[in-house]
């Protein structure tokens, strides 16, 4: 699906970098976040947010962006930094380690969504559903969603009763039974309701 109405940059005056994330409501597995800073005269048809492309376009998409950017970073915050800190603290702090791991610095930053904690004094700016409103977030998006199905696909090779090459952990209905018959593995959040008729662990 094509997005004519992706803006190419919030301010043409500043660096900018988007942020987003991939993972939030999985059960098990990282969330994987990413940063990118785009050239502002960045351009492709199939750009979008990531939820809005087929697992082919992604994949397309992401050698294109990765080397077109003028920098971009990739993190992964494990499950159980998530049980540690909860999923949004779990979030934004891969959206800042990805920031981290930019060439460049930035002098503004996009973040996809409502919630973000201050990158040392760098202004930032949330938006809701930037990922399908600004070419930076839109690629970050994709990054991290293809980053991280890439992840999930290797987890699957030694976990394959959980489904996850197909449902990259999310709660699936295959999921949830597959934890009842078969319980957790160490890649599971333990903060999470992992099967439907039980409270969370802790």
């Amino acid at each position: 699906m094509r997005n004519i109405s992706l803006l190419q940059y919030a301010d043409p005056t500043l660096v900018e970098a988007g942020c987003d994330e991939a993972g939030r409501g999985c059960l098990a597995g990282p969330v994987f976040a990413a940063a990118v800073i785009l050239p502002k005269d960045f351009y492709h048809p199939l750009l979008n947010d990531s939820k809005q492309l087929t697992a082919s376009q992604r994949e397309k998409l992401r050698p294109i962006i990765e080397s077109n950017a003028i920098s971009w970073g990739v993190a992964a915050i494990s499950p159980q930094e998530i049980d540690e800190l909860n999923i949004l603290r779990a979030s934004i702090t891969g959206m800042h380690r990805a920031l981290d791991m930019l060439s460049v610095r930035p002098e503004s930053i996009l973040v996809d969504g409502n919630r973000f904690y201050k990158y040392h004094d760098i202004p930032h700016t949330c938006v809701v559903k930037g990922d399908g409103k600004y070419a930076s977030i839109a690629a970050a998006s994709i990054l991290a969603k293809t980053h991280r199905d890439e992840y999930m696909l290797s987890l699957a090779k030694e976990y394959p009763q959980y489904g996850w090459e197909k449902n990259m952990a999310y709660p699936t209905k295959q999921h949830r039974m597959a934890i009842k018959e078969f319980g957790i593995t160490p890649h599971h959040r333990l903060s999470y309701r992992l099967v439907d008729d039980e409270p969370t662990l802790f």
